[in-house]
C-alpha cells in the first residue's frame, strides 16, 4: 500500500519531532559541559558559548587526592562492578527459575508470591536490611548494593524470561530429548538461542535499573569506596558553589556506558528475533 503524502509527511514530522525530544536534553547537557559560568548565567540565555571548554572532562579524569575526577572515577567503577554483578547474578538465578515457572505451571502461586515482595516499597525494607549489612559489616560495600539490587533484579528477570520461555514450543525441546540431550543441553542449546530476544532484554533493563537505582547507594554508602555514579553526581550538586557545567559533564560521561551495552544488546535483540521467527 502507498501512503499520501500527506501522511507521510506527517510521518515523517512525527519521527523528526521525536528525536529531537530525546536528543534535545542531550545536546543542552553537552553545551553546558563546555560552557562557563557567565554563558550560563546570562541573560537572556547565551545558547553557544563563545568560548568551549572542555576543561571539566580533563578534571573529571584527574586522579588527584580528593578532586572531582577521582570521585568520579571511583563511582564509575563501583557502578560498573555492582550493575554488571547484580545483572549477571540476576540473570544466572532468573533463567533456570524462570524455564520452571514456564514448563510446570503449577508453581505459578510461588512466583507471584515474588511479585508482591517487588512491590513491596523501598522504605519498608531500608531498616532491616541496614541492620542485617550492619551486622554482617556490609555497610559501604558494594557487595552489600549487589545483594540488594539482586533482589529488585531477580523478580523482575524471572517474570520477563518466563514470558518468553512460554513463547518456545514445547515441542522442539521433547525432540531434543528423544534425541538424548538433558534438561541443561536443551535449554543451554535449544531453549536459550530460540529466546535470545527475551534474554538481552532482561539484561538490558536489568543493567540500566541497577545502574540508575539512587535510594540504597544513597543510605548504604558514605564515601568513593562504594559510592555509585548516581551518588556521585548528587554529592556534586551538594556543595555551596554548584558547578551545573562539571555536572552535565558527568552526567554525559555517565551515560555512555549503559549506551554502548545497548548498542551491543540490541544487536543480540534483532538476531534473537530473527532466529526465533523461523520454524524448520
Amino acid at each position: 500500500m502507498k501512503r499520501s503524502l500527506t501522511a507521510t509527511i506527517l510521518v515523517y514530522a512525527a519521527v523528526v519531532v521525536f528525536v529531537a525530544s530525546i536528543l534535545a536534553p542531550v545536546a543542552w547537557l553537552f553545551i553546558m559541559s563546555i560552557s562557563n559560568a557567565n554563558d550560563l548565567t546570562t541573560i537572556p540565555l547565551r545558547w553557544i558559548p563563545e568560548q568551549p571548554d572542555f576543561s571539566r572532562y580533563a578534571r573529571l579524569f584527574s586522579l588527584e587526592e580528593g578532586s572531582a575526577g577521582l570521585a568520579f572515577l571511583s563511582a564509575l567503577r563501583n557502578s560498573v562492578v555492582v550493575a554488571l554483578s547484580a545483572t549477571a547474578i540476576a540473570l544466572a538465578a532468573g533463567i533456570p527459575a524462570a524455564y520452571s515457572f514456564s514448563r510446570f505451571p503449577g508453581r505459578m502461586p510461588l512466583l507471584y508470591a515474588v511479585i508482591v515482595t517487588y512491590m513491596m516499597p523501598p522504605v519498608a525494607l531500608i531498616l532491616p536490611l541496614y541492620k542485617v549489612f550492619s551486622a554482617l559489616g556490609l555497610l559501604n560495600n558494594v557487595t552489600s548494593l549487589i545483594i540488594v539490587y539482586c533482589t529488585i533484579l531477580l523478580p523482575f528477570v524471572t517474570w520477563l524470561m518466563k514470558s518468553g520461555f512460554d513463547s518456545v514450543p514445547v515441542e522442539i525441546e521433547q525432540a531434543a530429548s528423544i534425541d538424548g540431550a538433558n534438561l541443561f543441553q536443551i535449554l543451554s542449546r535449544i531453549t536459550l538461542p530460540v529466546a535470545a530476544a527475551s534474554t538481552g532484554a532482561a539484561a538490558l533493563f536489568a543493567l540500566l535499573l541497577a545502574w540508575d537505582e539512587f535510594f540504597y547507594a544513597l543510605l548504604y554508602t558514605s564515601d568513593t569506596r562504594a559510592k555509585t555514579l548516581p551518588v556521585a553526581i548528587a554529592d556534586f550538586a551538594a556543595g555551596r558553589a554548584t558547578d551545573y557545567g562539571l555536572i552535565s559533564a558527568v552526567g554525559l560521561l555517565a551515560a555512555l556506558p549503559p549506551v554502548l551495552i545497548g548498542f551491543f544488546l540490541q544487536k543480540s535483540l534483532l538476531s534473537g528475533l530473527s532466529a526465533g521467527s523461523v520454524k524448520g
